[in-house]
């Protein structure tokens, strides 16, 4: 679990992941879960690495979600988030962005956090670029990628 002034942050139960796959009606959503739960059930020595992982309150209330995308060998794990809409334009994917890239750089093996954000999404490139991530000049599935080295972050 991650904790920060505001939110916990922790890996949804294999129970859990599976509520929100029946649940989700928006198909983008149910495959990006259904991955998640795969990549769990598949590698459950890297369960954190693949799971989704619940945003919430102190109070409990869910505002979002947040995953990484696996580890790679090259030591760079691809950040994904998303804040619920009622609870946007309130910090919370920065505080949540910010803690996240900071419990991934606690693990030495991670050189570098990664996230990819749709071209015309402003607001998720300023979360980015407040958590300290340059964009590296690559485009991924989602649009222009953004990167937060070990090094760099060392800088902050």
């Amino acid at each position: 679990m991650i904790e920060t002034n505001r939110l916990r942050i922790y890996p949804a139960s294999v129970e859990q992941m599976e509520a929100f796959v029946c649940a989700e009606t928006d198909a983008e959503l149910k495959k990006a879960y259904s991955e998640m739960l795969a990549g769990c059930l598949e590698k459950p020595e890297r369960y954190e690495w693949y799971a989704m992982w619940l945003i919430e309150l102190k109070d409990g209330t869910r505002v979002g979600d947040l995953c990484f995308k696996g580890l790679g060998e090259d030591g760079s794990a691809e950040l994904g988030y998303g804040i619920l809409e009622e609870h946007r334009r309130r910090g919370y994917a920065t505080e949540a962005v910010k803690a996240a890239s900071e419990w991934a750089f606690t693990h030495p093996e991670v050189a570098a956090v990664e996230a990819e954000t749709e071209p015309d999404n402003a607001v998720s490139r300023k979360v980015l670029e407040k958590c300290g991530f340059v964009a590296s000049g690559a485009v991924g599935e989602e649009g222009p990628r953004f990167v937060l080295t070990r090094e760099r972050r060392d800088m902050l």
